[in-house]
């Protein structure tokens, strides 16, 4: 009988060319789709919920997969693990219903860009690998007032690059949280999807709000005028995690 997996897997990016199986390049779907078939003894087609760029981290990156070997999923999980290379963990599997599927059934998610704003470097808070150092002072109220108009459904043209192809520029954000403990500052970006380094040019963007370089509307004007140009310079894949991946309940356990 065919079972359909779902898999939850978290990993560092920093030595990772994305997710996405490319050729000649190590990616994070390639290593864990060896690492099922050794175990599964057959071919596995892996899809993922979020096609993480280089560079970018997941705390729960989603994937699932069909197959017909009756392993137990706590077994699977454990025999899958040891032949993963020690960027990457395979937290859990769990059976899905017939119908999910990692990509297409995603709702929404959640990515947190994480900034290291001292004048001290970020290895004394052990943030290097995790975290884009930025010195200058920043006005985090301004940068909460130019993250407001973004809220919503709107054409999110002018905060993308040109990359993955879309049918699309329209996409719907739900939140955007800016909070500071210390020297770290976590910027929440919570949306139904999101196109090619959208999070990282509205971390950009807002950025250059902060340091006073621009006034908090600015970010209108982008969304009204479309125009990649007119907005801020694409944030550091190192600083950008997936936090998780929200799917309806009734195609889960």
């Amino acid at each position: 009988m065919q079972r359909n997996l779902k898999l939850l897997i978290a990993y560092d990016g920093t030595e990772f060319h994305g997710w996405q199986t490319q050729p000649g390049m190590r990616t994070v779907q390639e290593e864990l789709t060896k690492a099922l078939e050794r175990v599964l003894r057959h071919p596995v087609t892996l899809a993922g919920a979020s096609r993480t760029d280089a560079g970018v981290h997941a705390r729960r990156q989603v994937a699932s997969l069909r197959t017909e070997a009756a392993i137990p999923t706590n077994n699977l999980q454990r025999a899958v693990s040891c032949r993963l290379p020690p960027d990457i963990a395979l937290v859990r599997v769990v059976e899905a219903a017939p119908q999910f599927h990692a990509t297409r059934s995603a709702r929404g998610k959640l990515y947190r860009y994480a900034l290291y704003n001292s004048e001290r470097r970020p290895a004394e808070g052990l943030a290097a690998r995790y975290a884009w150092h930025f010195w200058h002072p920043l006005d985090f109220d301004a940068m909460r007032a130019a993250a407001a108009p973004l809220l919503g459904t709107h054409d999110f043209a002018g905060f993308a690059n040109q990359g993955q192809p879309r049918e699309t520029t329209i996409r719907t954000l739900r939140s955007i949280a800016i909070r500071r403990h210390y020297e770290l500052v976590h910027i929440e970006v919570e949306g139904d999807s999101f196109l090619y380094n959208q999070v990282r040019i509205i971390v950009g963007t807002l950025i250059e709000i902060g340091r006073g370089h621009w006034p908090v509307e600015r970010t209108a004007a982008i969304l009204n005028a479309r125009d990649r140009s007119l907005a801020g310079p694409t944030a550091p894949a190192h600083g950008l995690t997936l936090e998780w991946v929200r799917y309806d309940p009734a195609e889960l356990p």
